[in-house]
C-alpha cells in the first residue's frame, strides 16, 4: 500500500515557477513508476510527466517539454515536479500517482493517487 500527499501548489503569475512535491509512505516506493497528472476544470485528467523507478527514464507531454522537470529522491520517498515559465493554461489540480511497474501515460493504469494540489497561473 502506498499513500501519496502532494504539496507546493499555489497562485503564481505567468512566467513564474512552482515546485510540487509528492511524499509517499509505504514500503518499496523505489519499485514504483510515478506520474504527475493534471485536471483542469471541465477537462479530462491528463498526464504531465512520468519517471521510472530509478529515475533513469522520464516522459513529458509536449506542452510542458522544456519547462517542467520531474525528479525523484527514493531515499526521501519523494517525487518532484519543477515547473518553470508557467502559463495560464497550466492552471489545474495537479495529482501524483504511483503504479507497481513501469510508468505509463494512462491514468487508469495507476494504482495509487494523491488528493491533488491546486496550481493557478494568472495572466
Amino acid at each position: 500500500q502506498v499513500q501519496l500527499v502532494e504539496s507546493g501548489g499555489g497562485l503564481v503569475q505567468a512566467g513564474g515557477s512552482l515546485r510540487l512535491s509528492c511524499a509517499a509512505s509505504g514500503r518499496s516506493f523505489s519499485n514504483y513508476g510515478m506520474g504527475w497528472f493534471r485536471q483542469a476544470q471541465g477537462k479530462e485528467r491528463e498526464i504531465v510527466a512520468a519517471i521510472s523507478w530509478r529515475g533513469g527514464t522520464t516522459y513529458y507531454t509536449d506542452s510542458v517539454k522544456g519547462r517542467f522537470t520531474i525528479s525523484r529522491d527514493n531515499a526521501k520517498n519523494t517525487v518532484y515536479l519543477q515547473m518553470n515559465s508557467l502559463k495560464p493554461e497550466d492552471t489545474a489540480v495537479y495529482l501524483c500517482a504511483a503504479r507497481n511497474g513501469p510508468w505509463v501515460v494512462t491514468p487508469a493504469q495507476y494504482h495509487y493517487w494523491g488528493q491533488g494540489t491546486q496550481v493557478t497561473v494568472s495572466s
